[in-house]
């Protein structure tokens, strides 16, 4: 009898062992999933829409998209222009822009992107800015700084003499190549006078 409780012991005393290892993997498991819930976050690329699109609105702007996981998760927008120019599908979370957009009026939209569980009205994830850029399109001509700009120079000064300086500016993108760049050229008077392209 004595051999037989010393054997049950010896088998009991393995599983005992494995129980706390479970109960200690469940516990790095469950510390795993908490920390992978404060990880949750948002997920875009940058936003952007060309100005002056000419195709049938609405237009595709971008997705926002969350790494939750909740089958009443809804995507909302807030912000200025949120609910009119701007629309979110509650379900995707795909924008669209339901204007054709000016770069020359507004370079870009600052807007929130919220998700929340449609059932109850709480929030999944905090809210998170984002902003939406219109690309410019080289749709302005450059236009002079003032109606007329005067000049004087002396009789008999040599050849390459500065008479005058003008000014014409252009309201489109600097920072794309070509769209704001302004040349000059004389059109009346070529016989006399020349310009360069610094006016």
């Amino acid at each position: 009898m004595s051999h037989l409780i010393l054997l049950f012991s010896l088998f009991l005393a393995p599983a005992f062992a494995d129980g706390g290892g479970q109960k200690s993997t469940q516990n790095l498991c469950s510390n795993d999933v908490s920390h992978k819930r404060q990880k949750r976050d948002w997920i875009w690329n940058q936003m952007h829409i060309k100005e002056e699109i000419d195709t049938p609105l609405p237009h595709h702007v971008g997705k926002i998209t969350s790494s939750v996981r909740n089958n009443n998760a809804k995507y909302i927008i807030e912000g200025e222009y949120a609910n009119t120019i701007f629309k979110v599908e509650e379900t995707s979370g795909d924008v669209y822009a339901f204007e054709r957009l000016d770069r020359e009026k507004k370079a870009e939209y600052e807007l929130t992107a919220l998700i929340i569980d449609r059932t109850n009205n709480r929030s999944l994830e905090r809210p998170s800015k984002f902003i939406i850029k219109v690309y410019d399109i080289n749709d302005n001509a450059p236009v002079f700084v003032q109606k007329v700009f005067n000049g004087s120079v002396p009789e008999m000064s040599p050849v390459g003499t500065s008479v005058t300086k003008v000014t014409a500016v252009d309201a489109d993108d600097p920072t794309v190549s070509g769209h704001a760049t302004v040349t000059y050229e004389v059109t009346t008077g070529g016989e006399y006078f020349t310009i360069d392209d610094s006016g």
